[in-house]
């Protein structure tokens, strides 16, 4: 038995490469963080916007207590162990009404991470189901390795490269409905996407992408990381800081410092380079 996970969940996991629902926070407690959200999309529009939602969690206090939530922690230790670093984190914003989608992909593909023993939590802060374009996943994909991947550059694929795997049978996908509160974890490897929202809400979701071990190295560029439990037992990492208040000079600079990192590595090779 785990701290939070099932001897099920775990083996679930460990089989399908998903983990789903698990809570985290009360659907009050969700509210009020969509709404510490929504009223800084509006007092910093420029640092949240649809082109700038990497490692928002570097910036912002609110975020960065999401990131070192308890629940979610003890969660992704009964997968990973006691030390645990995180890599970033993305905000998943579907407007109502928006062709916005994310294509099947694999996390692992461009993010230069090995090996692949890492895990990202979904947290939804409002109804992700499938009239809203929850993500879906392909499950046991994460078994077969990297699959070959096509960088589309779609205008409405919400991923950097539009980046697809072709052929996907969809009629294995399984949907990831969450009520606001609740989170799912996924493998690295396991195929996922999802479908624009149709809906006349915002789908919200926060994705602390990835919480790693220690021994997990980058081999394309830095290897910033915040240690959120236990310690850097390999020394590898460069620590980042957490966040005194939201927009301090000292954040917005670490976060663009790293998301330009980012930019580097998951744009590398590519035929063109977007803006987020």
């Amino acid at each position: 038995m785990g701290k939070i996970l099932t001897e099920e969940q775990v083996k679930h996991y460990h089989e399908f490469g998903y983990c789903s629902p698990v809570d985290v926070l009360s659907e009050t407690e969700a509210a009020n963080v969509r709404q510490h959200l929504e009223e800084a999309e509006r007092k910093y529009p420029e640092a949240l916007n649809p082109t700038h939602r990497n490692n928002a969690h570097l910036a912002f206090c609110f975020l960065d207590e999401i990131a070192h939530h308890e629940i979610i922690l003890n969660a992704v230790e009964d997968l990973i162990g006691p030390d645990i670093l995180l890599y970033g984190s993305v905000l998943f914003i579907k407007e109502a009404w928006s062709p916005g989608f994310v294509s099947w992909h694999q996390d692992a593909t461009y993010m230069g991470l090995v090996p692949h023993d890492f895990v990202t939590p979904w947290l939804a802060l409002t109804p992700s189901n499938a009239e809203s374009g929850c993500m879906k996943v392909i499950p046991g994909s994460h078994s077969g390795g990297i699959l070959r991947h096509q960088d589309t550059f779609g205008e409405d694929n919400i991923l950097t490269r539009g980046q697809q795997i072709p052929d996907v049978d969809e009629d294995q996908a399984v949907n990831i409905e969450l009520r606001p509160g609740q989170m799912s974890l996924h493998h690295a490897q396991v195929i996922h996407g999802s479908m624009p929202n149709p809906s006349d809400r915002r789908r919200i979701g926060v994705a602390l992408q990835a919480y790693m071990p220690p021994h997990v190295r980058q081999t394309i560029g830095e290897n910033y990381a915040l240690i959120v439990r236990g310690q850097d037992t390999h020394g590898d990492a460069i620590p980042l800081r957490r966040p005194t208040q939201d927009m301090d000079p000292d954040a917005v600079q670490q976060r663009g410092k790293v998301n330009n990192n980012w930019s580097n590595i998951l744009y590398r090779d590519a035929a063109e380079v977007r803006s987020y």
